[in-house]
């Protein structure tokens, strides 16, 4: 089943697991051991994450490791940039017109001294 990468990321249990393993390979005892939930839960966040593609466990002798792929976080970064871009355009527009209603006023106020 391919879930969304939203859904992964909107939960905080998710998202540490993400956190945890972006920078180092884990054990999948020793992520679930960071938790105070079961392990049976933190399996089934793994899960969600790995058909996500936010997550690659692979099995190393005896021991699985999770590992973090955060090339799914890019379709997360796409979607908020369309609307950082938005917003970018309205504040720039907002200074823009504060600086014009700053100088048209200090050109009244120069006005008003020089009369």
């Amino acid at each position: 089943m391919k879930r969304d990468v939203f859904q992964a990321i909107a939960d905080p249990t998710r998202r540490k697991i993400i956190h945890m393993t972006a920078h180092e390979s884990l054990n999948v005892n020793a992520v679930a051991g960071n938790f105070e939930v079961t392990r049976t839960a933190i399996y089934k966040h793994m899960k969600i994450l790995t058909e996500c593609g936010l997550l690659v466990i692979t099995q190393q002798g005896r021991e699985r490791f999770c590992e973090a792929k955060l090339d799914q976080l890019n379709e997360v970064s796409d979607w908020i940039e369309q609307y950082r871009q938005l917003w970018d355009n309205r504040l720039d527009k907002l200074e823009n017109y504060l600086a014009d209603l700053q100088t048209k006023k200090k050109r009244h106020a120069k006005n008003k001294r020089s009369r």
